[in-house]
C-alpha cells in the first residue's frame, strides 16, 4: 500500500506536489547547484569572518547592533 503524504493547503503549492508526486521527483532533485552552493558558503562564511575580526572590532559591531536594536539609551 503507498504511503499517504499531507499536502499543502495552497492551492498552488498543492498542485505541484501532486505534479512531483505523479512525475516521482524528489526534492532534492529540484533544487539547482547554486542553491547548495549557496547553502555551504552561508555556513562558513560566518565563522570565518569572525575568525578574521579582531575581539575590539567585533565588540564594537555587537555594541553597534545591540544600540540599534535597543535603542539609544540601553538598560
Amino acid at each position: 500500500m503507498a504511503k499517504k503524504t499531507k499536502l499543502p493547503a495552497d492551492t498552488n503549492k498543492k498542485a505541484k506536489s501532486v505534479v512531483d508526486l505523479a512525475t516521482g521527483a524528489n526534492e532534492a532533485e529540484t533544487k539547482s547547484a547554486a542553491q547548495l552552493l549557496g547553502k555551504q558558503g552561508g555556513l562558513k562564511g560566518g565563522p570565518a569572518r569572525a575568525k578574521a575580526l579582531s575581539a575590539k572590532r567585533r565588540k564594537e559591531i555587537a555594541q553597534k547592533a545591540a544600540s540599534t536594536r535597543w535603542g539609544n539609551n540601553p538598560k
